[in-house]
């Protein structure tokens, strides 16, 4: 089995010196091996040198695998030397100073309110946070590590959007095996239309795990089941959209991981053989490249071309398969059908619409009196209830040799 890119390239000058369970004001963590330990020991928070660099950085990584950090606090400014200083105050405010006494990096509270007796925990989450001594209601915290993820999502980390503030939660590559500042892929949330998960490289979508089906992300593979041992939740309301997931059971290890390429998989850790194996890779084939066939076109992973054109469409381009496909016979809008497919993961949603209280004969007969309306679905497929529609061209389509989700493609009653 593979084993995380990292543990191979990093060496990390981590040495040990004093171990802390929590930090209390006025107290502070040295380079030099003093650290602050989850609870449990799963955890440990100090400072280490990445791969062939002699820059220094906070970060937090599983004890048991000291070479696997997935936190950076000061990803964007590194100390040049050991003479950081983590330094915690009255007003709950976690400082990194310099030899000079000058500050590399802080914590912004999330409220206005001021703590009365604050302390710095890292949980066996590996979420470091500032609350009250005795209050561990994770709403009344003052600051947490989740919410500024590195290149890891844990969970109980969130993916997602404040749509008040417009502040974003999502995970983002480290530049290089050196370099932890952000590189150039983040996986976020996309808010337009009907919400869906994508990666991006800069603002270019390269690929896109899909829309929130009632059950997990609608891009999935037939057999890619989510993984039993987590609890999903995906959250959409006025104020936010949220994806995260929770462990059922904590004697499970597992993370989900984005390398400097953009490469997204899934690890667990094998006690047996005290290592992490590969359990997934999100970019498993040719076919998770975003849009490679163009609109109207499925590309289907052991085909040879990988895409072809959709029932009732024709390709644009006798030379270039990718460049899509145009309907073989023009929409008259009045008296159109639809045509059911059932092994087509449900396109990109960025241009859609979506309805909860409606039902699927609804959701038909509102997409067949507008004109804009390529397409239909259910909104969730665990109960079959809801409404998404398509506005604009379909796009980014992957065709599986087993049904999925029903799509409803409109086409003149002359193609059906």
């Amino acid at each position: 089995m593979e084993i995380l890119w990292w543990s191979t390239l990093f060496f990390f000058f981590i040495f040990k010196a004093s171990t802390l369970k929590i930090i209390t004001p006025g107290d502070f963590i040295k380079d030099g091996g003093e650290t602050l330990e989850s609870e449990n020991g799963t955890f440990e928070m100090g400072f280490f040198s990445p791969g062939n660099s002699n820059n220094r950085y906070v970060g937090i990584w599983y004890k048991f695998s000291n070479t696997t950090v997935v936190w950076v606090a000061n990803r964007e400014a590194p100390v040049s030397d050991n003479n950081g200083v983590l330094s915690f105050n009255n007003n709950g405010i976690l400082t990194l100073f310099n030899e000079t006494n000058g500050v590399v990096w802080h914590t912004n509270p999330n409220t206005s309110r001021t703590p009365h007796e604050p302390v710095l925990q890292l949980f066996d989450s590996g979420n470091l946070v500032v609350k009250e001594k005795n209050e561990d209601d994770s709403k009344s915290f003052f600051w947490e590590s989740f919410d500024f993820p590195s290149d890891n999502l844990l969970p109980g980390m969130k993916i997602g959007i404040n749509l008040i503030t417009g502040f974003e939660y999502y995970i983002s590559s480290w530049k290089s095996s050196d370099d932890p500042s952000q590189g150039q892929y983040s996986l976020k949330i996309d808010p337009h239309g009907h919400p869906q998960v994508v990666l991006k490289k800069g603002s270019e979508t390269v690929y896109r795990a899909g829309s929130w089906d009632g059950h997990y992300f609608s891009a999935r593979k037939p057999d890619d089941n989510p993984i039993p041992l987590y609890s999903y939740h995906f959250v959409i309301n006025e104020n936010e959209i949220y994806f995260k997931s929770e462990l059922k059971n904590s004697s499970f290890i597992s993370r989900y991981t984005m390398d400097p390429s953009g490469l997204m998989q899934r690890f667990i850790w094998n006690q047996g053989k005290n290592e992490w194996q590969v359990f997934s890779t999100a970019q498993a084939d040719g076919c998770s490249t975003y849009g490679l066939c163009g609109s109207y076109a499925s590309c289907k992973s052991g085909r040879f071309p990988l895409c072809s054109c959709l029932e009732g469409f024709k390709p644009k381009s006798s030379m270039n398969t990718s460049d899509g496909c145009s309907r073989t016979t023009e929409l008259g809008c009045s008296g159109d059908g639809f045509l059911k497919q059932r092994r087509l993961a449900l396109p990109d949603t960025s241009k859609s619409w979506a309805n909860g209280s409606m039902n699927l004969k609804e959701c038909e007969e509102f997409c067949a009196k507008n004109c804009a309306c390529t397409a239909y679905a259910n909104l969730d497929v665990t109960n079959g209830s809801g409404c998404l529609v398509w506005l604009d061209e379909l796009i980014d389509i992957t065709e599986f040799s087993q049904d999925v989700q029903p799509l409803y493609i409109r086409l003149p009653i002359s193609e059906l």
